[in-house]
């Protein structure tokens, strides 16, 4: 059974191990000892603080309970930028005309921003390609929402999800070749890989007035607001949860930021509490997620269930096992494809 579970100190050898898969331009998660040290510390932190951390972490890890595996990891952030400052380019028009010559051009801009500064992050997804398959990605990305849901007061009202951004088979990022070299005159991983430490550098070095994107290599152009083709799928999830790009783009690959309001994810919204009943035998049926409600013992996974809208889910000792709940617990129920509301 694949199970979703807080990150735990056991799990360092794991997530050193998928620091090492990524890939250049997945800046939350590269294999920088000190940085996946420091954010492992954070999200231990994060879940055991008795009062929620101003910037909180947590991260998930998705386990493959058959084996011990760690599969895949996701996170949440629950305040960005308030420690170190928070960029992104604000794509916008400006408009040169003039009535007598008949010219009328409008003109796309990149203007730096830090407009989502505050705002809850959901982020560091990442699946093991061995683990994609079987729902699995859905799991990873969608138990957040679950526990967003259950834990609403520890986030903001909006939500924001950086993509990673449009490289080529050779890691490198025509965005960046086109823009921001001209600036910092490093490479696109080095320059990735700092800003996950420090942003001070970005403030510092990139220009302050607008960009005519007009001025950049077609390449470069094309990239904007495009993901990444292994971050495809995982953007098209986002968007079935009720997400949407809104014309803001990451600073260093051109990726697009996609948000929402928490309360208008689809899971969030439709998520239902109903009490857990332990059977040697359960009917089968739709796929659903199901969360227990605690904090640091928060578990997620899937399981197919013949919904009678009784409110009482019937659960294989197995389930009830991995959730870590018992009769008569208390679960939060959603299904995975919203087909079925209760």
């Amino acid at each position: 059974m694949m199970l979703i579970r807080p990150i735990e100190a056991r799990d360092w050898d794991s997530l050193w191990s998928l620091a090492h898969k990524t890939g250049p331009g997945f800046t939350s998660l590269q294999p920088d000892e000190g940085a996946v040290r420091d954010k492992m510390e954070w999200a231990l932190a994060s879940f055991a603080a008795e009062t929620p951390l101003a910037e909180a972490l947590y991260l998930f890890v998705l386990e493959d309970t058959e084996n011990g595996t760690i599969a895949g990891i996701s996170g949440i952030e629950s305040a960005v930028g308030l420690r170190d400052p928070w960029y992104n380019y604000r794509v916008g028009t400006l408009v040169h005309a003039s009535r007598e010559l008949g010219v009328y051009n409008p003109i796309d801009t990149l203007t730096l921003s830090n407009d989502h500064t505050g705002q809850s992050e959901i982020c560091t997804l990442f699946l093991d390609p061995e683990y994609r398959h079987s729902k699995n990605g859905s799991l990873l990305s969608k138990a957040r929402f679950m526990f967003m849901a259950e834990f609403a007061s520890r986030f903001t009202d909006n939500v924001i999800a950086e993509m990673r951004g449009f490289s080529d088979g050779g890691g490198i990022s025509p965005f960046w070749e086109g823009l921001g070299r001209h600036f910092f005159s490093i490479d696109f991983t080095e320059a990735d890989q700092l800003s996950g430490r420090n942003k001070v550098f970005i403030a510092e070095l990139m220009p302050r007035h607008p960009i005519y994107t007009n001025m950049l290599p077609e390449a470069a152009r094309n990239a904007i607001a495009q993901t990444h083709p292994d971050t495809t799928p995982a953007r098209r999830l986002l968007e079935s949860e009720g997400f949407r790009y809104t014309g803001y783009i990451d600073i260093f690959d051109g990726g697009p930021l996609l948000e929402t309001r928490v309360q208008d994810i689809r899971l969030v919204r439709d998520s239902r509490y109903c009490k857990a009943q332990v059977v040697d035998h359960a009917p089968g049926g739709e796929l659903f997620m199901l969360a227990n409600t605690r904090m640091e013992d928060f578990r997620c996974c899937l399981s197919p269930l013949a919904m009678d809208g009784s409110h009482i889910l019937n659960l294989t000792p197995a389930v009830a096992e991995a959730l870590n709940i018992d009769t008569g617990d208390t679960l939060r129920v959603a299904s995975l494809s919203g087909q079925r509301r209760f």
